[in-house]
C-alpha cells in the first residue's frame, strides 16, 4: 500500500469512529467495504463534471466517501497540478490510465510517478496495434493476430515500466471476447502470451459480462493476474429500434443494472484483488454524474 493510499485509508477509518473499528475487528464482523479498505472510482465516470470544475469535483467525491481514484486524463492540467488537487481533496491515486507511445514511454511513466500511482494502465492498445495489421483499423472483435501483437507490445511496455518501479496493467473492453472460431478469443491469448510477472490485467467486469464471459472464471483460472477491477453495470438492451448512435446497452447506476457484484467481488478478493473502481458509461439520463457516483458508493458500501 502506498503512503498516499495509506493516508487516505487512515483518514477514512478515523471518520468511522471507535465503535465501527471495534466491529470490524470482531470475529465474523462485516467489513465497512469490500476488501476492508477505501472505495475507489474511475474518474471517467465524472469526466464532464471534472472538466468543468476539477477541484470541486474531487472534493465532492471525497465528501461522498471515496478514498481513492483512478485517473483517465487530467482535465487539462499537468499530472503534478492534478496531484495537488488530489492531495487537497484527500484522495489517493494508486492507478492511472495513460496514453502510451512505444518510443516515448518515459513521459507517461513520469506522469504516473507525479500522481503517486503504482499502476500504469492502458485503456486499450488498439490505436497502436491496428494500424500495423493487414487491413488496418476497422476490425470489430479482436482477431488472434491482433491479440498476438497486443501481447508483444504489452510485454515491452511492462518491462520498461518495471525498470522505473511501476506495474503495467491492461484494461479490457468487450471486443477482446469476440469468438474467432472454435471458441478462441483474443483475451485468452493476451493472458497466455504475456509474462505473468510483468503484465497484470484490470478486468472491466461490465464490458467482460457484455462480451459473454464471467469474471469469476478468470479469477479462478488466473489468480494474482488481476490486482484491479472496474465495477460497472449496464441496462438490458432496449426493446424495439434504437437511434444509430445509441448504445446497445446504456450504462446503469450500480445496483440498477444487470450484474450482481457480490459474488464477483468475493471471487476477486480470493484471487488477490488490491483495488476496485466504480465506473459508469453514459448517457447519464436518469441522474447526474455525481449523483450516480453517490449511488455507486452506497451500493458498494452495502456489501459485506
Amino acid at each position: 500500500m502506498s503512503a498516499t493510499t495509506r493516508r487516505a485509508f487512515l483518514e477514512y477509518t478515523g471518520r468511522c469512529g471507535l465503535a465501527a473499528l471495534a466491529a470490524q475487528a470482531a470475529p465474523g464482523a462485516l467489513r465497512a467495504t469490500p476488501l476492508g479498505g477505501p472505495v475507489g472510482i474511475q474518474l471517467y465516470a465524472v469526466k464532464d463534471s471534472l472538466q468543468a470544475d476539477p477541484a470541486g469535483t474531487l472534493k465532492a467525491l471525497r465528501a461522498i466517501g471515496y478514498g481513492e481514484v483512478e485517473t483517465a486524463g487530467f482535465a487539462g492540467l499537468s499530472a503534478r497540478q492534478f496531484r495537488s488537487l488530489l492531495d487537497e481533496a484527500g484522495l489517493g491515486c494508486p492507478s492511472a490510465h495513460l496514453g502510451f507511445e512505444p518510443d516515448k514511454l518515459g513521459a507517461s511513466f513520469d506522469d504516473a510517478h507525479a500522481l503517486g500511482a503504482r499502476y500504469a494502465a492502458s485503456g486499450s492498445l488498439r490505436a497502436l496495434v491496428l494500424p500495423e495489421l493487414p487491413g488496418g483499423a476497422g476490425a470489430s472483435g479482436m482477431s488472434l493476430e491482433e491479440a498476438h501483437r497486443t501481447a508483444a507490445l504489452a510485454n515491452r511496455i511492462a518491462e520498461q515500466a518495471r525498470r522505473v518501479g511501476l506495474q503495467y496493467v491492461y484494461h479490457n473492453h468487450d471486443f477482446e471476447f469476440a469468438d474467432q472460431g472454435d471458441g478462441a478469443i483474443g483475451y485468452d491469448l493476451l493472458l497466455q502470451e504475456t509474462d505473468p510477472q510483468l503484465v497484470k490485467f484490470e478486468i472491466d467486469c461490465g464490458w467482460m459480462t457484455l462480451g459473454g464471459r464471467d469474471p469469476r472464471a478468470y479469477f479462478a483460472r488466473y489468480p494474482h493476474r488481476f490486482p484491479m477491477i472496474h465495477v460497472k453495470d449496464f441496462l438490458p438492451a432496449p426493446a424495439g429500434p434504437r437511434a444509430p448512435d445509441a448504445p446497445a446497452h446504456p450504462g446503469a447506476e450500480l445496483g440498477h443494472g444487470m450484474i450482481d457484484y457480490r459474488p464477483i467481488l468475493a471471487a476477486a478478493e480470493k484471487a488477490g484483488l488490491k483495488h476496485y473502481f466504480a465506473e459508469q458509461e453514459g448517457p447519464f439520463t436518469r441522474m447526474s454524474e455525481l449523483d450516480a457516483a453517490r449511488q455507486a458508493y452506497q451500493y458498494l458500501r452495502s456489501m459485506p
